[in-house]
Parts: C-alpha cells; structure tokens; sequence
C-alpha cells in the first residue's frame, strides 16, 4: 500500500539530489517532488529526468528553470509564489544546493521576505570526497572553484596555504592539470591530496598522492567527469608553530619519551624530531 503523502506548508524546500546514482535521494526528497506546488531547477531536464526513474508525476505543476543566467529575471515570479502560500522546491542539477549552486540568492531573499526555508538534506561532492579521500576530515573548507586565469589562481592558492584545516576544491577536467602544477608549486609539491572523479557513478575513481605526483602521473592523461580535489592541511607550518607550545604544556605531567610520543602523534611529526626538541626543553628547565 502506498503511502500518503501529506501537503506541504508554504514555503521553500531546498532538496538535495544524487550526484551520480539516481537511488541516492531520501524518501523525505522524493515526497516534496511529489507534492511542491512549484518546481524550481537548476536544470529542469535533469530534474524531469529525476522524476520518471522515481515514478513521480508532475499533472499540471510547473517546472520553472533557475540558474546564474536567468535568476535576477525568474527569483519574481518564485517569491511571488511562495508570497500566495506555494510552496517551492528547488533542486540544483547535483548534490545539496546552496554548494556552488545558483540558489544561495533566492533563499536569501525568501528568508528576508518572512518565508519559511527549510532543508531536505543528501548527496553532496564535499562530503562524499572527504569520506573516500582519506585524510582529516575534522576540520575542513569548502573553497569551491579556483579561479580561471593562472595568475589570479595561484594567488587564491596562496590564501589557502596555511589554513589549518582539509581544503576541499571542485574543478573541470579541462583545467585539473593546470590546477595540480599551481597546487604543487603553492601549496607544496609534497602535501597529501585525492583527486576524486566521478564519485557515485559507474567510473568513480580516487587516486590518492601528493600534489607533485599527482601533477606528474596525471600530465599525460585526459580526466573526464565532475571532479573534486582535497588536499591535506599544511602540517609544517602547524607543526612549527605549535610544537614547542604542545611540548611545553605535556612535559609538565609526562616524561621527556610519553610527551614526545604524545605530541609526534598528535601533529603529524616524526618522532625523532620532537624526541630532540623534547631533550632541549627539558635541558633548558634545569
């Protein structure tokens, strides 16, 4: 027996859809597709197409396209609607909009107009990347495209350098090699990196490697597909900054070898190193 689906209140939903498997969507997703007065979509065939393989019927609903090049001209006619008590489900072509996406501006403005907007939450790149990519994922950023012209790139790049944290970047296959020998030559040919490609689809791949291998091995091969690259924090500079400090503080409860076992582990260092700096500080206490 099918389930009842319940009306929806007014508002905008904002509904995250597969990045590649068409069965990666949630029931609560599929349930506003099916009862939205109005549909708004990054692409609306892609949208369409999301339907039919889920069997949800559109009858007389509209399927309005929303993105960069039509949304100062279509945001109107959807406020407008959400003004009459509609409700509005917006879906970007993949993944959680609001990421990278064209919607940001008409929630925006649904929140400032007093509407409800609310979440269907799912699929997104950034989250699926930094679970296959296999580095930190306690803290990260989400720095979504680099910018086209080298020079502008590298000095993004340079921004990104020394924040303490996983960098998480989309790019095209028509730049990714040229991105990789920026990455390489700013943030460091050695830093650990993933290059996830196709994630969820028949020809997912990840490679795994620092920057400068990456760059190297890939230089001879055309990448296809939606790309994503994370790229780990820059340890050295965290590590220089912070090691002596952590040294400090665990030598006052541990011996020289449990606080330079303690701290090499917690940053990343070799312990060899931090055992030296250890010996020092401890020398220098007496």
């Amino acid at each position: 027996m099918k389930a009842e689906i319940r009306p929806l209140a007014p508002g905008l939903y904002v509904v995250a859809t597969p990045i590649g498997t068409a069965r990666d969507i949630t029931l609560r997703a599929l349930d506003i597709l099916a009862s939205a007065d109005v549909i708004a979509a990054e692409d609306t065939r892609t949208a369409r197409h999301l339907m039919e393989i889920h069997a949800i019927g559109l009858g007389d609903r509209p399927v309005v396209a929303y993105h960069d090049h039509n949304g100062a001209a279509v945001r109107p006619r959807l406020l407008r609607a959400l003004a009459e008590g509609k409700s509005v489900a917006y879906v970007s072509e993949a993944g959680t909009p609001m990421v990278a996406d064209p919607g940001f501006v008409l929630a925006r403005e649904a929140i400032a107009a007093g509407h409800m907007v609310t979440s269907a939450p799912g699929p997104s790149a950034v989250i699926a990347a930094l679970t296959v990519a296999g580095l930190p994922t306690d803290r990260f950023l989400f720095a979504g495209f680099a910018p086209n012209a080298a020079g502008a790139r590298r000095a993004f790049l340079r921004e990104l350098s020394d924040i303490p944290a996983t960098l998480v970047l989309y790019e095209s296959p028509k730049r990714i090699q040229q991105s990789l020998n920026d990455m390489a030559l700013e943030l460091g040919a050695e830093r650990q990196a993933a290059i996830c490609r196709e994630l969820t689809k028949r020809f997912e791949e990840v490679i795994r490697a620092p920057l400068g291998q990456l760059a190297n091995d890939l230089s001879g091969r055309t990448l296809k597909g939606e790309i994503v690259v994370v790229i780990d924090r820059n340890r050295q500079q965290a590590s220089a900054e912070s090691l002596e400090d952590a040294l400090k503080e665990a030598l006052l409860t541990m011996s020289v070898k449990d606080a330079a076992q303690a701290v090499s582990e917690a940053l990343g260092l070799p312990k060899r190193k931090v055992y030296q700096l250890a010996l020092e500080l401890e020398k220098m206490k007496r």
